[in-house]
C-alpha cells in the first residue's frame, strides 16, 4: 500500500511538473529565450539545431479547432452555467496545453556542445549523448516506426531524420519516469545535413585530441 502510494505521488509530480514547464515554455516563447542556449539559461553554451518547423502547421492548425470548439460549446451550453463553466475551463486549458507543446518544441531545441549532443523533444525528453560514445551518425530519413528495446523513436510530422549509432547505452528516462538504457537514437531536425556535419566534426575533433600530434624527432645525435 506505502509503495503504491509513494508511486502514485511521483507520477503525480512528474505531471505536474511537465503542465509546469510547458507554461513556463509559453513564457519562454514569447520573450524568445530558448532553454539550454549560452546566454539564456546560465549554461556553458552549445549551438542549438530546430525541430518545430515539420509540426508547426499541424500544432496551430489543432490549437485553432480547439479554439473554434471552446467557442461552440460556450454556446451550446450557455443555459446551463455549471457545465458551461466546467466545459469551458476544461477547453481553454486544453487550447493552453496545444500551444504549449508547441512552444516548449520550439524553445528546448537540440543542442551540441564540445563533449555532446543533446537531444530534446519538447519537455517530454531530453537525452544527453556524450560524442565520445557516438560510433556513427548519418542522415536518414524514416518514417515513424515502433522503437525496439535499446532504441528511442523521436518523430516529428511521423517522421526522424538522422540515425545516431552508439558503442555503449546512456540511460533514458521516460515520461513517467522508468528507466531505459538506449544504444540506437532516431529524430528529427530541421536543418539535418548541418547537424549532422557538426556532430561528426566534433567527434573529429575529440578523436585529434585523444590521439595527439605525432611527436617530432628528436635532431640526431
Amino acid at each position: 500500500m506505502i509503495r503504491t502510494l509513494t508511486t502514485a505521488t511521483k507520477t503525480a509530480r512528474r505531471l505536474i511538473g511537465h503542465e509546469l514547464r510547458l507554461f513556463i515554455s509559453l513564457g519562454r516563447w514569447a520573450a524568445r529565450r530558448p532553454h539550454g542556449i549560452s546566454g539564456t539559461s546560465g549554461t556553458s553554451g552549445g549551438t542549438p539545431f530546430g525541430y518545430a518547423k515539420g509540426q508547426s502547421a499541424m500544432m496551430l492548425g489543432l490549437a485553432f479547432v480547439c479554439v473554434i470548439e471552446t467557442f461552440g460549446m460556450s454556446v451550446l451550453l450557455r443555459d446551463y452555467p455549471l457545465a458551461h463553466t466546467i466545459v469551458l475551463v476544461l477547453d481553454v486549458y486544453t487550447v493552453f496545453i496545444v500551444v504549449g507543446l508547441h512552444a516548449a518544441s520550439v524553445t528546448r531545441p537540440h543542442v551540441l556542445d564540445d563533449a555532446s549532443l543533446r537531444i530534446r523533444r519538447a519537455v517530454h525528453v531530453d537525452l544527453r549523448v556524450p560524442l565520445r560514445q557516438i560510433a556513427s551518425v548519418r542522415r536518414e530519413l524514416r518514417a515513424s516506426q515502433d522503437a525496439r528495446e535499446g532504441e528511442l523513436e523521436l518523430a516529428v510530422g511521423a517522421q526522424t531524420t538522422i540515425t545516431v549509432e552508439l558503442t555503449a547505452p546512456v540511460p533514458h528516462f521516460t515520461f513517467l519516469g522508468r528507466h531505459k538504457e538506449v544504444r540506437l537514437v532516431r529524430f528529427h531536425a530541421d536543418d539535418a545535413d548541418a547537424l549532422v556535419a557538426a556532430v561528426r566534426a566534433g567527434m573529429e575533433r575529440l578523436r585529434q585530441e585523444r590521439t595527439g600530434p605525432s611527436p617530432s624527432p628528436g635532431l640526431p645525435v
